[in-house]
Formats: structure tokens, C-alpha cells, sequence
């Protein structure tokens, strides 16, 4: 809670930052000069509420969408030694980062993959796919769950999500101010809004979100490096490669991942040019490279 409430702290420090520049550079009178009769204010707190509170609302209801959208199958009686030696092993690595026992769970897909969720540290799930658990070993199987317990244990779904809503925030207020400028410039709509303003903040959004998810999942990427350094310490820095190697032989594989649970997965879609600032995860090769390198 402590984190969620320094971060919501920061996050209304830069809002009222923008709004303290915003009036000392004059930018109100300027667009009163042309009119354009926009309450900065007003607009800064409904962007803030509405961009933060869609954010927060999803890292609430994060665990309950995971197991709906993959049909993740929570472990409360093991099903025979596999299962149980599962449960033991996340309670082992929950141990030693000092967090309380998240919940397991096994979802059915082919692909080898894994994800962590849940809105605090102490109240996660983790889920292994059912391919993942029939083709590799023991040891990278740890090394992957290490991977999913460092996710949780550095916070990373609250932070990502947080930093989600401090994007949605400004996406909006900076798309309904280019709207509301060119709808009463170049529109001439004298009062309320006119069809140029709802057009243009509409494209507006969708240019501004695609550059804004670019900073998030470059968040993501480093995130991901941590959660690597994580399963190495927790499980052996050699049955961390040796799973991302696995990974890396089946990346070919469909990957059968929500994308709603992608930044959160130990494996991610390979993308090229301009979409590769678009991955929630690195390539597998700069992974591997980082954890030969000590990085």
C-alpha cells in the first residue's frame, strides 16, 4: 500500500507541476486570445481520475481476469508428485523473498510459458503452462517460477500498472487539448464541441497511445531484466540461461498468451523494427547475454 500511495503522491505532484507551467507560460491566456475557453484545471483532475482509476480497476480485478481468460486451474489438492513438488517449489522461492505464498495455478496451452499476476506482492497467483510442465526439467521449471516470484516480489505488476495510468492520464488531456484547439481555430466552433473536436481527440488518443505505450513497455523490458537477475539468484544463474534456451528453441511455437498477461509472461512476442518498441519483453538473446555478462 505504501508503494501505491507514494506513487499516487507523485502522480499528483506532476499533475499539479503541469498545471503550475501551463499557467506561468501564459498558455491559458494564449488560448483565450484565440478562443479557446479550456479549464486546464478541470481537464488535468478528469484525465487524472479517469486515466488512473481504468488502471487501477484492472490491477484489481488482475488475478480474477488471469484465471477466466487462460483457464488457469488453481492447485489446492496437488494432483499427483508433479503437482505437489510444483506447490512446494513456489513456497520454497516465496520463502526467500520474504512474500506470502501466492496462489498456483496450471493453465492448459501447448507453449512453454508462465505468468505472475495479482494487485499486491502478497496476494499474487503464479501459473505455469501445462506444455511448459511436460517438456522441461526440473530445474528450469524452478528457474522459470524464480523468474515469475521476482516479478512479484519487485512489485512489477503495480508499477507497470500505475505507470499505465499516469500515461492514460496525460494521453488524454494532451488529446482533448489538440482537439479543442483545432475544433474552435481551424473549425470556428464557437461554443461547446463541434464534430471536429470528438474526430481529432479521437485520432489525437490513438497516435498519443501508441507513443506512450512505447515508454511502458520499455518499462516492461527493464522489469524483465530484473525478474531474470531474480531467477538466477533464487534458482542458479545456469538454470536460468538453460530455460531461456529452452524458450529461445521454441519461439516458434504460438504462444497462446492473453495480451492482457504478455509483460507479465517469461516469454514475449519477437518483433522487428518499429514494433520491437512495442515488446513487453527483450529478445531472448540480450536475456541470455545479461545474465552471462553479470547484468
Amino acid at each position: 500500500m505504501m508503494r501505491i500511495g507514494l506513487f499516487l503522491l507523485t502522480n499528483l505532484a506532476v499533475l499539479v507541476l503541469a498545471s503550475i507551467t501551463l499557467n506561468i507560460l501564459g498558455f491559458n491566456s494564449i488560448m483565450a486570445q484565440n478562443g479557446v475557453d479550456l479549464n486546464l484545471n478541470a481537464l488535468l483532475v478528469f484525465c487524472a481520475v479517469f486515466g488512473m482509476s481504468g488502471s487501477l480497476i484492472s490491477l484489481f480485478m488482475s488475478k480474477w481476469m488471469a484465471k477466466r481468460s487462460t483457464g488457469t486451474r488453481l492447485i489446492t489438492e496437488p494432483r499427483g508428485e508433479g503437482e505437489r513438488w510444483l506447490v512446494q517449489t513456489v513456497a520454497q522461492l516465496a520463502e526467500q523473498e520474504g512474500i506470502k505464498m501466492p496462489e498456483v495455478g496450471v493453465f492448459p496451452s501447448e507453449a512453454s510459458n508462465a505468468f505472475a499476476t495479482g494487485w499486491n506482492r502478497n496476494a499474487a497467483l503464479v501459473a505455469v503452462s501445462s506444455g511448459l510442465l511436460a517438456r522441461f526439467d526440473r530445474n528450469e521449471i524452478r528457474a522459470v517460477l524464480a523468474h515469475e516470484i521476482g516479478h512479484v516480489a519487485n512489485g512489477d505488476m503495480i508499477t507497470l500498472s500505475l505507470i499505465q495510468g499516469v500515461v492514460n492520464t496525460f494521453v488524454m488531456f494532451f488529446a482533448r487539448i489538440i482537439g479543442h484547439t483545432v475544433d474552435r481555430v481551424v473549425f470556428k466552433t464557437e461554443r461547446g464541441h463541434g464534430i471536429g473536436f470528438y474526430i481529432v481527440t479521437f485520432v489525437a488518443e490513438m497516435i498519443l497511445g501508441v507513443l506512450a505505450s512505447m515508454v511502458v513497455m520499455w518499462f516492461s523490458r527493464r522489469r524483465e531484466f530484473r525478474a531474470d537477475e531474480a531467477g538466477a539468484r533464487l534458482a542458479g544463474k545456469g538454470a536460468m540461461i538453460a530455460a531461456l534456451q529452452r524458450l529461445q528453441a521454441e519461439q516458434d511455437l504460438p504462444k497462446e498468451m492473453p495480451a492482457t498477461l504478455t509483460a507479465f509472461g517469461i516469454s514475449g512476442d519477437i518483433k522487428q523494427g518499429l514494433g520491437a518498441l512495442l515488446r513487453t519483453h527483450p529478445s531472448l538473446d540480450d536475456r541470455i547475454r545479461a545474465l552471462r555478462e553479470g547484468v
